[in-house]
Parts: C-alpha cells; structure tokens; sequence
C-alpha cells in the first residue's frame, strides 16, 4: 500500500469511521503535576518548566488523535475534557490523567471546560458545532486550536472570521489545522508558484476521491434510525452536522487549490448525488467547475464511494510548467527552467506535529496575527459554493450565496444538554 494510500486511511478512521487507522502513537506517559497556569496574553516569556493548560472540546476519533500530539509536544497538560459521550471523555480523561470532575459531558460540557482553568482549548466537534464553541472561547479569554472545516454554512464562516479578528484583538491565538499548509513540500510549491515559476496560470484541477466510507456507522443507525444519540455519534453522515462531504473532508483538495491560486472563485456550476443506498443525508459524489478571476476554471471532482480509488489531488496549469500536489504522496513542480521534487509520507500525523508546534510557538512569542484564518474562511466558503451549486444542478456565484447567508439548523430535540 502506498504513503498516500495509509496517510488517506489514517485520516479516515480517525474521524470515526470504521477503516483501521494507523497507530501513529503509542502513547503518551502520566501528566506531571503541579504545572503553572498561565493566563492568556502572559504566555511570553513563561518560565521553561510552565506548560500551557489545555481543555479539548470533543473527544471522537480526531479529538483523541489530536490530543496525544499535544500530549507528545511536552509543553501542554492536558487540564479538562468535554464531549456529549460519556464513554470518550473517559477514555481521553483515563489515557491523559484527567480527573474525573474535569470531565464533562452533554452538549453544553464545553462551556463547563471553560469555566475551569485553562489558558487554550482544542475544538475537535462536529463542524456544525465549531462557530458557537469558537466564539464563546474566544470571550472566555482562551486561545483557540480549531479542526478544519471551520463551519457548515456562510453564517458560521463570518463568525469564524469574526472571531478570529476579536482573538487578535485580545491577544488570543486562533490557529485552524490544515495539514497541507504546514508541509515544507506544499510550501514550496505555493511559494514558486507566486513567484511565477510555472507562468501565467491557465487552469487547475482538484480530486478528493475515496472508496466506501462510513458502511459501519450506516449499519448501526439503521438498528436505531429514531436514535438521536446514536444519529450524533454517525454525524459524518449527516449533512447539517457535517457539512456534506464537499465541506467535511473534500475542503482539503480544494483548500489548496484556493492557496495556490491565491484567490476565491466567483462563481460554481455544480452536479452529484448518491449512489450508495445509505441512511445518512449527504451525497456521495461531486462535480464542480469553479470559475476564479483572470478567467481561471477549476475542475472538480470527488467521491466516497466504489472501491480502490485513493487520493487528494491538486494540479496547477501554467504557461511555463505545472506543480502536482498529493497528500500523503509525491509534491513536485516542473517548469522550462526549475524541478522540485517533494515527498509527503504520514502527512495526517506530520502535519499535526508541525501545527501544535507553531500554535505553541506563536504564544510564546506573542504572535497573535492569527494568519490561519482568513485562507479557511475563504476556502469554507468555496465549498459552501460549490455545494450549493450542486444542490441545485446550476450555477450559483459567490455574491449569492454570501448575501442569503443561508443558515443550517440542526434538531436537537431530545438530547441532553
């Protein structure tokens, strides 16, 4: 099986599907004790032996999987916990030492996280839930470690965005993880690319294609499809919770066509649908051409269903060469003078590593710039496009979509607060 192949699967699984993820992680030790709690804006300049307390909102597959890093990183304890499942905040409280009266759960458990004594928390929810939890980090004077993608819909993404400018107002880190844009290889890639290495820009394409996802969570809801609890814990098949998958997991391929671009399209035309007869309520496949200025056309695809096809792609076009983007595979550039040649194996875990290490980096230097945000606003949006293009079977452009400012709401009824 190829890097690409098991980087895709990693992630996969970690969002609770029932692929068998790599274990990137054996384990982290027991938390020490007795760490200095440092308040927000007064991180620079801590004492070396201080570590910077943390609360994690939501305990799933990512929330686990992104706390060992933290963990890992040495410089965080990992002070509280909260998710709507009792049986995960217990696991992330029993592997990381966290007592159990700092473990809560229901709907409401994160703001009983902010309520502790912790200086930063990572959001790890279902996406639906993320503007909400943001911003209510962001007044409780935390520093914020957010999951892609940021929201499900225009309003969440302008409350993203809001919350981030109030974070660099207050001196709050507000850092979004993308794994792509922590890369060296991606980086690189982007930078010649500016740099006009590859000329004139004349297209691009961009895949996210899978085989069958989410089979186990179908399987269960349909023992219990009046279930609502268990509707939650499947909420990678639920389009308002998720987002669909063009939001929830294809925003990758199409977060870095933006960031090569260095633009946002002005308008989509859209296709796609189900094939796989499943519970759930989000499509399977996605085709979308995305219209970007200077006359720029962005082909897409995507699917999580069949079999065998694995990969998150983005090609550039230009008029003296093209770059070649692979997560978890090969990053390469070539053009009539240059050839860069870039690898991205373990590229899920890797670029956890690399973005907890700059989160940490920018409160110790008191870099509250927040530089993450705006390009996951704007390749948010680009989804929601395309999305709704396809919804409709048409063409929508981005001015619509962003003066309806169609809002999702989800029923809640009867679960636990």
């Amino acid at each position: 099986m190829s890097a690409q192949s098991n980087s895709l699967k990693a992630g996969h699984a970690a969002r609770g599907q029932e692929l068998t993820r790599r274990q990137f992680i054996a384990g982290t030790g027991a938390a020490a004790l007795g760490f200095t709690i440092l308040q927000p804006g007064l991180v620079r300049g801590a004492e070396a032996n201080s570590k910077i307390n943390l609360g994690l909102i939501g305990c799933g597959g990512r929330g686990q999987f992104v706390i060992n890093y933290f963990a890992q990183h040495g410089s965080f304890n990992i002070a509280a916990c909260s998710d709507y499942f009792q049986d995960r905040v217990d696991a992330v409280g029993q592997k990381h030492q966290i007592p159990a009266g700092k473990r809560f759960t229901g709907l409401a458990g994160y703001k009983r996280v902010l309520e502790q004594k912790v200086d930063a928390v990572a959001i790890e929810t279902p996406p639906y839930f993320h503007p909400e939890q943001a911003a209510a980090a962001v007044d409780a004077g935390k520093h914020v470690y957010l999951a892609k993608p940021i929201a499900v819909d225009v309003p969440g993404c302008l409350s993203i965005e809001e919350s981030g400018k109030k974070a660099t107002a207050k001196k709050l880190g507000f850092f979004i993880d993308f794994q792509t844009r922590a890369h060296p290889a991606y980086q690189e890639v982007a930078q010649r690319i500016k740099k006009g290495d590859i000329g004139k820009i004349i297209n691009c394409e961009a895949a996210y294609q899978t085989s069958t996802m989410f089979a186990g969570i179908d399987s269960q809801i349909r023992k219990e499809p009046n279930n609502k609890e268990l509707r939650l814990r499947g909420w990678a098949v639920d389009r308002i919770l998720s987002g669909d998958v063009i939001t929830e997991q294809n925003i990758h391929a199409l977060d870095v066509a933006t960031w090569l671009l260095d633009a946002a399209p002005v308008r989509a035309y859209g296709a796609g649908g189900r094939v796989r007869d499943f519970v759930g309520t989000c499509w399977d496949h996605y085709a979308v051409i995305f219209y970007f200025p200077n006359d720029v056309l962005v082909s897409f695809n995507s699917k999580q269903v069949g079999a065998q096809a694995e990969d998150i792609m983005c090609r550039v076009y230009g008029m003296k060469g093209y770059a070649d983007t692979h997560y978890g595979g090969k990053v390469t550039l070539r053009s009539n003078e240059e050839v860069f040649n870039g690898d991205t194996p373990n590229l899920y875990a890797d670029g956890v590593v690399r973005n907890v290490a700059t989160f940490y980096k920018s409160l110790m230097d008191g870099d509250y710039s927040n530089p993450t945000v705006a390009p996951s606003v704007r390749s948010n949006l680009t989804t929601i496009l395309g999305r709704t293009a396809a919804y409709k079977g048409g063409e929508v452009t981005w001015d619509q979509i962003m003066k309806k400012k169609e809002k999702w709401v989800a029923d809640l009824k009867g679960l636990k607060a």
